[in-house]
């Protein structure tokens, strides 16, 4: 069976302007450390609810020109036993690339 699987990452950006340059530098250094082996994996700024009024914004949270950017990961993994067994495949592959970042499986979904 074939799967989608979503991993969650918090990426550290250092000596950063603003909200919008650290979402950007962000995507860009993580697609720097995938590609070109791992280009089909999507990657995107993750989103929280407010706790307030429950709208999503963007993962990111800016201090003292340091910020951590929330940063989902998602790839098709083909031929796989079961979800535990796409989200370990998924896990395997993206981490070696994103070695010392630590992350967490999202969501596993069913491609048909």
């Amino acid at each position: 069976m074939d799967y989608y699987v979503t991993l969650e990452a918090a990426w550290l950006v250092r000596d950063v302007g603003s909200v919008n340059d650290a979402m950007s530098i962000a995507v860009s250094e993580a697609g720097k450390r995938l590609n070109p082996k791992l280009d089909y994996v999507e990657i995107e700024v993750g989103s929280t609810p407010c706790p307030a009024c429950g709208e999503e914004l963007d993962s990111v949270f800016q201090s003292a020109d340091t910020a951590i950017v929330g940063l989902t990961f998602g790839a098709k993994v083909f031929s796989a036993k079961n979800e535990e067994h796409a989200s370990r495949i998924a896990k395997l592959l993206i981490g070696k690339a994103l070695r010392d970042v630590p992350l967490q499986v999202v969501d596993v979904s069913e491609v048909v």
